[in-house]
């Protein structure tokens, strides 16, 4: 179990932008488990939409992908502060199956299909009491910065 202040050792974002509260599972080169609690404090929530607040669907991919660069760094033993980033770097296969609404919790799994020089591609879906939100597959980045 990964709780924030380690998350934060391995993902450079920071408040409003880091999308995982926490990790629950993780084997190296295998798979990551994590959430993230859906308030009505989120601020994408003022315009998205007014009266009628849901989660835009690129930022579940974007915690998705939060979650698996967590995995592919813990795979490779690196962290940020080694001087690198993990980029998303694509999105294939993104379907969403409903609506993400405050007070919610965003449950995320992503497994780990390839691993080559640097790129890291995961079959990931995103849960809301245990039913399946979002599915898609996603390609991250290792890069120097």
């Amino acid at each position: 179990m990964m709780y924030i202040d380690e998350i934060m050792e391995y993902l450079p974002h920071r408040y409003p932008f880091l999308l995982v509260d926490r990790v629950t599972e993780v084997e190296k080169g295998q798979f990551i488990k994590g959430y993230k609690n859906i308030s009505l404090n989120e601020p994408f929530f003022t315009g998205h939409f007014p009266n009628n607040p849901i989660m835009p669907g690129v930022l579940i991919i974007e915690a998705m992908a939060q979650l698996s660069g967590v995995l592919g760094f813990v795979t490779v033993g690196r962290k940020p502060s080694d001087g690198v980033v993990q980029y998303l770097a694509g999105s294939s296969k993104a379907r969403f199956k409903r609506p993400v609404i405050p007070g919610d919790r965003l449950s995320m799994e992503s497994r780990m299909i390839s691993g080559k020089r640097g790129i890291y591609k995961f079959e990931c879906r995103a849960l809301v009491d245990d039913e399946v939100v979002c599915v898609a597959e996603i390609l991250t980045a290792e890069r120097e910065v």
